[in-house]
Formats: C-alpha cells, sequence, structure tokens
C-alpha cells in the first residue's frame, strides 16, 4: 500500500481595484472546487480566471465588508451564482458601500446581500479543503478570518499586517477590540502559518510575533 501527502491548495493573491486590495482565489486541486476571499473589484474577470483555469466557484467569502474588499461582489455573484457568505454584522458597511466608496470620489454599485452568514466556529468546505471561521472584530463590525490549518494559512483581511495592524480610526473600529483579536485568535496560531491580509505582502505568525511594533 502507498499512502500520498494531501495536494496543496491552488492560491493567487490577486490586488485589485484603485486601493490595490488584495483578494484571494483559493482552490482545491483534487476536486476543482473554488473560493474567492473578499472580490475587490472586476467580479467579472475574477469568474473568467476561475472559469478557465477549469474550477467551479462554490463560496464567496468575505472577511469584512469595508466597500475596497467587495468592489466586484455583484459581478462575481451575477456571473456564478455561488452564494455569498459573511457575518451578520457585517451587513449595514455592505449596504453603505456605495456611500463610503463615494466618499472617496469611486463610483460603486449596490452590492448584494449574503446568502448564509457564518460565526466563530463554523467550517467551510472548499472540495477537500477545510477552513475554520475565526471572529476577528475591533477594524470592523462582523470582521471574520478564514484559518486552512492542515496547510498553515490564514486569511485575516484588515487584522494583523506584515509590521502593522489594522486601521481603528474608521466608524465601528475599536482599538482594543482588534489587540484583543489578534492576541486571542491568531496569535496561538502556529508561528509557522502562513498570514494572508487585505493589503501588502504575505508574513508569517512567527515573523509578527517578533517583530510587528504593535505586538512588543
Amino acid at each position: 500500500m502507498r499512502s500520498f501527502e494531501p495536494m496543496k491548495p491552488d492560491i493567487k493573491q490577486l490586488p485589485l481595484g484603485p486601493l490595490q486590495t488584495n483578494c484571494y482565489f483559493l482552490g482545491c486541486t483534487e476536486t476543482k472546487q473554488a473560493a474567492i476571499i473578499d472580490p475587490s473589484d472586476n467580479g467579472q474577470a475574477l469568474a473568467d480566471f476561475i472559469s478557465e483555469n477549469g474550477y467551479t466557484l462554490t463560496h464567496i467569502l468575505l472577511t469584512h465588508s469595508h466597500f475596497d474588499h467587495v468592489g466586484g461582489l455583484g459581478d462575481l455573484k451575477n456571473a456564478t451564482a455561488a452564494p455569498i457568505y459573511a457575518h451578520e454584522d457585517a451587513i449595514p458597511f455592505l449596504k453603505n458601500a456605495v456611500r463610503s466608496a463615494a466618499r472617496f470620489g469611486l463610483p460603486m454599485e449596490p452590492q448584494p446581500d449574503p446568502d448564509h452568514f457564518l460565526v466563530e466556529g463554523d467550517v467551510v468546505n472548499i472540495g477537500n479543503l477545510t477552513l475554520e471561521v475565526l471572529f476577528t472584530p475591533g477594524h470592523a463590525p462582523g470582521h471574520l478570518s478564514f484559518y486552512l490549518r492542515d496547510h498553515a494559512v490564514v486569511f485575516d483581511g484588515d487584522v494583523l499586517f506584515q509590521g502593522s495592524i489594522g486601521r481603528t480610526d474608521l466608524p465601528g473600529s475599536d482599538f482594543s477590540a482588534l489587540m484583543n483579536s489578534i492576541e486571542e485568535k491568531l496569535m496561538p496560531l502556529p508561528d509557522e502559518t502562513h498570514v494572508l491580509s487585505g493589503h501588502g505582502n504575505p508574513t508569517t505568525i512567527g515573523r509578527e510575533r517578533t517583530t510587528n511594533p504593535f505586538l512588543q
């Protein structure tokens, strides 16, 4: 009998939109099912990318609903009919995304509501990949992170960045809540865990634990 290591997931970081917000493609290479995490812009192009690479989109996942993370949500939903998953507390900002974008002089169409709500402890299966849902508020109400434990990856939206943390000078943000999310939900993860954030370059939990000035 021969045993085989599980196949690695297909992960792509796609900086999109005027703020170059990171959208993530997560594909199960065994089943060809896929998720998009934070469709920040150009939903039709995302749908085309998924189809051209032989995947079927089964989940659209929102870490939170700030306008720069949802600019491609409606077009992606229309092109694929994939269900949208978010925390219920993200709804008000999602409904206000058009107005928020307008403050930056950016046009945006109204975005669709989530089809399903997620809470701490939920599990999302993308083919044979398992994402654990972490509730990580502070930067935005209803902020979630998605932990791919078997492959040491966490998609953490705008919670923890390379050398920094999410902004807490925005409506609905809370510095104490953000630091609590980092300390209680992210710092317990293994040092080798790759942190894939909403802006900037990837980092690791270990690197941020020892070098991030907000955590010293």
